[in-house]
C-alpha cells in the first residue's frame, strides 16, 4: 500500500465514517491503476476524473459512499451496472465472492478486464450489454449497484434482484437533479428504502458502442 493511498483513505475516513471492511477494501486498490497515465498525479485527489470517451471514474469519496450504503455484509453477489474503469468493481470484489459487471462501451470493457487481470483480480466477471438487461445467467443477485445515473429500473433487471435484496442507484429526478437511491425488494417488488442525497454520475444509456 502506498503512502498516497493511505492518505486517500484516510481523508476520506475524516468525511465519511468507513467501517472497518470498506476502509481495507480500498486501502487493497490501489486507484492510478484505474486513471490514465496523464492523470497519475492526481489519482489520489478526491475528484472525478475523465478516462476518455465521454466516461469518467467516480471520485473516490463517492465509491466509498456507494460501497457502504449496499450493506455487504452477508453477501455473495452483486451485480454492477456500468463498469467504466474497474475501479468501483475492485473495491466491491473485496467484499463479495462474485462481482458481476456489465458495460456497454467494449472498449472500456476491454480495459478493465485487463486491470482486473493485472491486479490478480480473478473473481470479477465483465459482460459488454446494455445495463439494463442484467445478467439474467448468475441471477438472482444479493445486490445490485448503479455506478451511472438512471431515470428508471427496467423490470427485467428489478426481477434479478434476490428477495430482500438491495440496489443502490442514482437516479434522476424531473428537476433534473440526480439522487441516490436505496431500494429493497419485498414480495417481487421494489420499494424505496432510504435516500442519500445529491450526486453526479454519467448518464446510463441504453446503445451499446462497439469501439
Amino acid at each position: 500500500m502506498s503512502i498516497q493511498l493511505g492518505r486517500m483513505v484516510e481523508n476520506i475516513d475524516s468525511k465519511f465514517k468507513l467501517s472497518p471492511k470498506v476502509k481495507e477494501a480500498m486501502l487493497k486498490v490501489p486507484r492510478e491503476v484505474f486513471v490514465p497515465s496523464a492523470m497519475h498525479h492526481n489519482a489520489y485527489n478526491l475528484d472525478a476524473l475523465p478516462i476518455g470517451l465521454n466516461q469518467f471514474i467516480s471520485s473516490p469519496f463517492t465509491v466509498a459512499k456507494m460501497t457502504e450504503y449496499l450493506e455487504s455484509n452477508g453477501c455473495d453477489s452483486i451485480l454492477e451496472i456500468g463498469c467504466g474503469s474497474g475501479y468501483q468493481a475492485a473495491i466491491l470484489s473485496k467484499l463479495f465472492r462474485r462481482v458481476f459487471s456489465i458495460e456497454r462501451i467494449d472498449k472500456l470493457r476491454r480495459e478493465a478486464a485487463e486491470r482486473f487481470r493485472t491486479l490478480g483480480i480473478m473473481n470479477v466477471s465483465i459482460r459488454f450489454d446494455d445495463g439494463q438487461n442484467g445478467w439474467e445467467m448468475y441471477a438472482p443477485f444479493d445486490r445490485i449497484l448503479f455506478s451511472a445515473a438512471a431515470s428508471s429500473i427496467s423490470n427485467k433487471l428489478a426481477n434479478q434482484l434476490a428477495e430482500g435484496g438491495i440496489l443502490v442507484a442514482p437516479m434522476i429526478e424531473s428537476s433534473g437533479k440526480q439522487i441516490i437511491k436505496r431500494f429493497i425488494k419485498k414480495h417481487s417488488k421494489l420499494q424505496l428504502l432510504d435516500t442519500k442525497g445529491e450526486c453526479s454520475f454519467v448518464l446510463v444509456k441504453s446503445n451499446v458502442e462497439n469501439c
